[in-house]
């Protein structure tokens, strides 16, 4: 058994990410199908515990300690570090232990793990900041929402598992703005997450498309619902040469933390409203329509196409779900989505029946994740036959 561990181990540290994430899948997979019934109660019973306590390990700067720490370190180093009560700290880092975020290397001593460093991650805190503050909420309530509504697959926005867990009628976006905090970790998290090397721009030929293009005040990118502009920063860094304006919209409260970006204009707009830039070459949007169920996306759309030249690009950059083999991240952000919004992510024959519902066409799908199943969308006004 050691042996087969330690190949394991070793194909671990020379594998890819992709080959990585087919790893963990696959020895999960394993472990589930030796498991028996009382060790299924205690996983899935206990579940909210983990949730829990590893909140309670971010409140004390726990994972920070143990993740910076040179070496093993005490119950008594925690309890001091923390100001905790050691009995206390004891207990934590005896659970820790057995859910592998601290390894247990002598009676009473710890050394930080993987998970350990994963959770001490800007990024990490700012997610599960934005989880726990927000998303538990609707995840609780989603079966009796479900239930309630005869569970029927819900179309409905205005009244979702999210406001049945938050006992409230407003929109999340808006819920958001009004709590502050939880607005600052969701702007957080959708900035951190975006790697540089896993982006649209990787992918797409933006020089090809913009061959010609020499007028300064035609709108060249317009990023709609583009939040704080990470985005548009990115474009402009990589694309400096390029003529035109680029313009960022979001709603007012968003567009008030909006990055100060050199070149780029900060545009208070509501995308369900008319879109008031006519004529941009790219009309882009980051993670926006599998916010809204489909009869939400035609006005979205809609309003683009509206505004479009001829030679205007809606470029979408979303999940793209495979037909067969969805994954685990890909599902549980369309059901997430379901509680929140009523909405979904889309296979890519979704997406082309919503974009051929108002009257655009699908051109062409760019991969550029395709792990998580991230790609970009090329979608056009018809040609004229």
């Amino acid at each position: 058994m050691d042996a087969i561990i330690d190949q394991v181990s070793k194909l671990a540290t020379t594998a890819d990410r992709e080959a990585r994430r087919h790893l963990i899948a696959s020895l999960r997979k394993l472990a589930d199908s030796l498991e028996d019934p009382i060790g299924t109660i205690h996983r899935y019973g206990h579940i909210d515990l983990e949730k829990a306590m590893i909140q309670v390990g971010m409140d004390l700067g726990i994972f920070e300690y143990l993740a910076e720490a040179d070496g093993a370190r005490t119950v008594n180093d925690v309890a001091k570090v923390t100001g905790a009560d050691p009995a206390l700290i004891r207990r934590i880092l005896r659970y820790y232990n057995t859910i592998n975020i601290a390894n247990e290397v002598s009676q009473g001593t710890y050394v930080g793990t993987n998970i350990a460093k994963n959770l001490n991650k800007e990024v990490t805190v700012a997610a599960l900041g934005h989880y726990y503050g927000i998303v538990s909420g609707q995840y609780q309530a989603t079966p009796a929402y479900l239930k309630k509504i005869g569970y029927k697959n819900p179309t409905d926005e205005t009244y979702t598992a999210f406001h049945e867990g938050w006992n409230t009628r407003v929109p999340p976006f808006q819920w958001m703005s009004e709590h502050p905090e939880q607005l600052a970790h969701f702007h957080k998290y959708m900035a951190l997450r975006r790697q540089v090397e896993l982006s649209w721009l990787t992918v797409y030929p933006v020089l090809e498309e913009t061959k010609g293009l020499s007028d300064p005040e035609r709108a060249l990118y317009v990023n709609v619902g583009g939040g704080i502009g990470h985005q548009c920063a990115q474009f402009r860094e990589k694309y400096p040469e390029i003529q035109g304006r680029v313009i960022l919209q979001d709603l007012p409260a968003t567009i008030e933390q909006a990055l100060p970006t050199p070149g780029v204009e900060n545009m208070a707009h509501d995308f369900f409203q008319p879109q008031p830039v006519k004529g941009a070459k790219f009309y882009f949007m980051r993670g926006v329509p599998h916010n809204h169920p489909p009869h939400k996306v035609k006005i979205l759309f809609a309003n683009i196409k509206a505004a479009m030249a001829p030679d205007s690009v809606l470029l979408v950059d979303e999940t793209v779900l495979p037909d067969t083999g969805v994954g685990f991240v890909a599902a549980s952000i369309d059901l997430t989505m379901l509680g929140a919004f009523a909405s979904m992510e889309r296979t890519e024959a979704e997406w082309r029946e919503l974009a051929e519902s108002v009257g655009l066409e699908l051109v062409k799908t760019y991969p550029y994740n395709e792990i998580d199943n991230e790609c970009v969308m090329d979608i056009r006004l018809p040609k004229a036959l």
